[in-house]
């Protein structure tokens, strides 16, 4: 049951594929209603991702034609449109559906932004909020409660949207790959949001992060905990590793630009490395040769999202102030077309979040 909820809303439509003209910002958008199980959100403020642009690009292809115009889902597509996309959300329960106990609401919660569609840990049939079901770009937002998670913490609403997408993916690709305490990890692409969350989760895990990031970003990534850096696009890559961690072997790489990169990251791994991948910004389609990986016993890890206990770790790492937010920026909702170019030009360290108008 509801009470003084309007009608309708602001939020931003993705139309269809395409650029940001498919994007529309719209004043008379439904207010969604919580059904059975569901609360409703009043929405404070939402991170934004790369998969947002990706989505609306269409840029992930098909296993039969990478350049095709395609959506995230490899097996069975659950967008329709429009959609509001936007995953990191946080706001104010203000409303419950039948079965949630009305005490819930005023809390301050985090979204859980997975669509688990499964009991169990398997991620196999994975779907997320802002493409299976509509997003936090919006003013309000109904989701299942069990994913509106209340977190013990004197952060801002903003800063708490920095957490969500990038942090749950980072910690999925360090539990795939086993990183332990004492282990040295490579982090491509460092100073976007994944890589920067998984700089400070190697930290958390114990292990000794090394960050390959963007000239003039040396300094934001050693103020978060890298070990060292290694500047992208300067020299050898792999003499520049090896010099930055002093000859430390390289146990794990996790890499999120893949392109050109892809074969010197194999080459930098130590025999019996892994490999763990959430993403591809330099380029989805790379050249492998098959004798580096078996000759040197390599595992290759592809990773997305992240479980229900990843996401409890992520929850407990925020509250013991293991991690902490990086906000590059903050844009209202009516400036979303501002927002997204200036997160596809990349000139900023941590995340772009976007807040109601």
């Amino acid at each position: 049951m509801m009470h003084s909820v309007p009608k309708t809303m602001t939020a931003v439509l993705l139309t269809g594929h395409g650029g940001l003209e498919k994007l529309v910002y719209s004043r008379d958008v439904p207010v969604p209603a919580p059904a059975a199980g569901e609360v409703l959100i009043k929405v404070t403020a939402c991170g934004m991702n790369n998969t947002d642009v990706w989505v609306r690009e269409g840029a992930y292809g098909t296993e039969d034609d990478p350049s095709a115009v395609s959506t995230w889902r490899r097996h069975g597509n659950t967008l329709t449109f429009p959609r509001i996309q936007g995953t990191d959300t946080v706001g104010h329960i203000i409303a419950v559906g039948e079965g949630v106990d009305r005490a819930r609401i005023g809390e301050r919660v985090m979204v859980d932004f997975s669509i688990y569609n499964r009991d169990d840990d398997s991620l196999a049939d994975i779907d997320y909020m802002g493409h299976g079901r509509d997003g936090g770009y919006a003013e309000y937002m109904a989701l299942p409660a069990e994913n509106a998670h209340v977190v013990a913490t004197d952060l801002t609403d903003v800063e708490l949207a920095t957490f969500c997408c990038a942090y749950l993916t980072g910690e999925r690709m360090l539990e795939r790959a086993r990183l332990a305490a004492g282990e040295t990890v490579l982090v491509t692409g460092a100073s976007g949001g994944v890589g920067s969350a998984i700089v400070q989760l190697a930290r958390a895990r114990g292990a000794v992060p090394i960050a390959v990031a963007g000239p003039g970003k040396e300094a934001a990534m050693l103020e978060i905990g890298a070990e060292a850096v290694v500047t992208r696009g300067q020299g050898d890559l792999a003499e520049a590793v090896e010099a930055a961690s002093g000859g430390r072997p390289i146990d794990v790489v996790a890499d999120l630009v893949g392109g050109p990169l892809f074969n010197d990251l194999l080459k930098i791994l130590r025999p019996e490395g892994r490999y763990t991948t959430a993403g591809a910004i330099a380029g989805p389609v790379v050249q492998l040769d098959l004798r580096t990986m078996y000759l040197k016993q390599l595992e290759l890890h592809g990773s997305s999202q992240g479980s229900r206990a990843d996401f409890r770790r992520l929850v407990r790492y925020i509250e013991e102030k293991k991690i902490r937010p990086l906000v590059g920026g903050v844009y209202p909702l009516s400036e979303f077309h501002r927002a997204q170019t200036d997160f596809m030009a990349k000139n900023f360290v941590g995340k772009l979040v976007v807040v109601p108008d």
